[in-house]
């Protein structure tokens, strides 16, 4: 299926932390929309992801800093770009420079496994570079593992004002920890997150099915209303 220009370009940025900073990623782009993970990406269970995977439409363009971006293995990167272009969605990524429409040639999809296959090997050599320098810090008795950041008194008390609905940055915040920090202990005392600990705004649908994402810390940019017109087109600030 071809994609056109006329739908809305959307920008998704990822870090791993709360503590970094995504506004790099796309400065200087025009984006109608963006959405913003501040996670992991060693899976694909992320709020913003799902979020900005269920608000495209055909037509719209996907832009994304880089492939690890998007997906840090070859086999999520490749699912998730063939959803997307199957939907008529354009993907670009632009540190690599590639574009993907759903009418590439055999040499364009080589080219997605050949990148990310090589960033994925990247990854493990770092992570590999790790372990051993683990290593030869325990062989000479300077390695002593991770402290525990917050004691059980303080893991209590974030989980009772998280659940009393305190927002998960402010708890961040407050506890000087990052918000993903926040959510692995929540996980741990509650064996799973909700929809609403992971922040996901549910916005009114517009007319084109899309959810009217305004007023929210993970994305800025245009929302839309329920006549699903765009609004709010000022630059979008990142945070």
């Amino acid at each position: 299926m071809g994609v056109g220009l006329s739908g809305q370009r959307v920008g998704y940025q990822r870090v791993s932390s709360l503590e970094q900073n995504p506004a790099r990623q796309l400065e200087g782009i025009p984006l109608d929309q963006t959405f913003i993970d501040r996670l992991s990406g060693k899976d694909v269970d992320r709020p913003q992801l799902n979020e900005m995977l269920r608000f495209v439409r055909a037509g719209d363009t996907v832009t994304v800093h880089s492939l690890d971006r998007l997906a840090r293995n070859l086999v999520d990167l490749r699912r998730i770009v063939s959803d997307l272009t199957g939907r008529g969605v354009r993907v670009e990524f632009l540190k690599e420079q590639l574009t993907f429409t759903g009418e590439d040639n055999a040499m364009a999809q080589l080219l997605l496994s050949v990148m990310g296959a090589f960033a994925e090997f990247e990854r493990s050599l770092i992570r590999e570079r790790q372990r051993e320098g683990v290593a030869l810090a325990k062989v000479r008795g300077a390695y002593h593992g991770r402290k525990r950041i917050l004691g059980e008194d303080r893991i209590a008390e974030l989980r009772q004002r998280a659940a009393a609905g305190e927002a998960k940055a402010t708890l961040a915040r407050e506890f000087g920890i990052s918000r993903e920090t926040v959510y692995q202990y929540l996980r741990a005392g509650a064996g799973h997150a909700t929809a609403d600990s992971l922040g996901v705004v549910a916005g009114h649908p517009g007319e084109d099915g899309r959810p009217a994402t305004v007023g929210s810390g993970h994305w800025g940019g245009a929302g839309r209303n329920r006549d699903g017109e765009c609004q709010n087109k000022a630059p979008v600030t990142h945070v």
